[in-house]
């Protein structure tokens, strides 16, 4: 007798409670990074040495420039364990899981080596000397001893997304970051040990958080479930997850490189307008820490409807994310457009960046919205590890961003700066877009 129910046995339901529990812990994980680099920039700020903040600056810049580039090992873990998640298959999530924690160690501890040639490099880049380069090569030196704890934790996050488990990624987004915050005042400013206890505080705090992660992780595996040495590093899987990590890498690079060149044409408008949009930035990488929690529920959700091969899962998962991400895209443009002026203010005390700020603020308020669709596809298609789709229309966009840049900064100058990075948003998400419906149909196998 026909029940009514999915013949699929794997299948399960995607609910306004499911998305929320998920992007809303890791939205309040994503938000403790800025406060992080506040607390750190007022650490030294308070030591009344303009060298040493600004080596702190070139530091953690150039940190979280190399760093930044592995991300590529949080997203594939998380894609690979949610697609096994939705296979029920325990035994490979474990597989998953060591093979991204090999890779994370492995890729830390090369890091470690190449330290001395990779500060010397970054020096000569930024141009830094004296007591600034100094302080630069104090942080650095110091703060990438925690290079494979600080890519552990990436796979340890990706794994525990990758699952569901956002309550557990606030706690180690939470732990790492409060450990870093308090050690950093402590050992910077009680102890007087400025660049240096700000740099110490930041291991302490992705080592305690790879210690943690390591214990939370480990204590639930199943020793049934256990895969052997020559499963772990099975070359077929090695491989796959080596293209998805290279494909990933290169949609990175290419974005990173969009807002180089956004700073570097900006340097040509003069230092206010420079500096204004500096300010201005704050606002869409604001905007980024909300959405990018939503988008984490679009991993994980069609991760596993794809391991579930249960299509109602995986359309139901993209129309929950995309009305949540565009309502508090909506939100966040309104708010960042009408308290922007009190916000400028707040970030910066020349009347002359104040005003600057304000005459382009509604191109940088509007990145909410015009973004909202790049961070749900890029969670679509982390979820679905379609990487080379990522890989290619990113290369695509960018290839529309510099046409816009040739034809609108001429012509209007730092609004046709804005312009072109907010077109470059609406390139991301609409050609990734019109790839959902036949990548999906190509990828759900028909039901028996």
């Amino acid at each position: 007798m026909d029940t009514g129910r999915p013949r699929n046995a794997l299948a399960f339901d995607v609910t306004h409670r499911l998305v929320l529990s998920i992007a809303i812990p890791m939205t309040l994980g994503f938000m403790t990074t800025p406060l992080l680099g506040i607390t750190n920039t007022a650490v030294v700020g308070h030591m009344g040495d303009p060298e040493a903040l600004a080596g702190l600056a070139i530091g953690a810049m150039l940190f979280d420039l190399i760093m930044g580039s592995f991300n590529f090992l949080r997203a594939s873990t998380t894609g690979l364990t949610a697609q096994a998640l939705g296979r029920r298959d325990a035994h490979e999530q474990q597989a998953v899981f060591w093979r991204a924690i090999v890779s994370a160690l492995g890729s830390g501890l090369a890091l470690l080596v190449l330290s001395p040639l990779l500060i010397l490099v970054g020096l000569k880049l930024m141009g830094a000397e004296g007591r600034i380069a100094e302080a630069t090569s104090t942080y650095f030196s110091i703060r990438i001893l925690a290079a494979p704890a600080a890519l552990a934790n990436y796979a340890l996050l990706g794994f525990v997304l990758g699952r569901g488990q956002g309550r557990t990624g606030l706690l180690l987004q939470a732990l790492i970051n409060g450990i870093n915050i308090l050690l950093s005042i402590y050992l910077g400013l009680s102890l007087d040990w400025g660049v240096s206890g700000v740099a110490w505080g930041t291991m302490a705090g992705e080592t305690a958080g790879a210690l943690a992660g390591l214990f939370i992780v480990l204590r639930g595996f199943d020793r049934a479930h256990r895969p052997n040495r020559t499963e772990i590093f099975s070359r077929s899987k090695l491989a796959e997850l080596f293209a998805l990590n290279r494909d990933i890498l290169i949609r990175t690079f290419v974005l990173i490189g969009s807002f180089a060149i956004m700073t570097r044409i900006g340097t040509s408008f003069g230092a206010i307008t420079l500096a204004a949009n500096a300010v201005l930035m704050n606002f869409f990488l604001l905007s980024g820490y909300y959405l990018d929690g939503l988008a984490n529920a679009a991993e994980q959700i069609t991760g596993r409807a794809i391991g579930a091969q249960y299509r109602p899962a995986f359309d139901r998962g993209l129309k929950l994310t995309t009305v949540w991400s565009f309502g508090l895209a909506a939100i966040i443009s309104a708010f960042f457009y009408f308290a922007g002026p009190s916000l400028i203010s707040g970030l910066t005390s020349s009347p002359e960046v104040q005003a600057a700020a304000e005459t382009y603020l509604p191109w940088a308020a509007v990145t909410g919205l015009t973004g909202a669709l790049a961070f749900l596809m890029d969670g679509v298609f982390i979820g679905a590890t379609w990487s080379v789709d990522m890989r290619n229309r990113m290369l695509m966009s960018f290839a529309g961003y510099l046409a816009m840049l040739a034809v609108f900064v001429p012509l209007f100058g730092n609004h046709g700066l804005w312009l072109a990075m907010n077109a470059f948003l609406l390139f991301r998400g609409f050609f990734l877009a019109v790839l959902i419906k036949p990548r999906a149909a190509q990828t759900f196998r028909a039901a028996q």
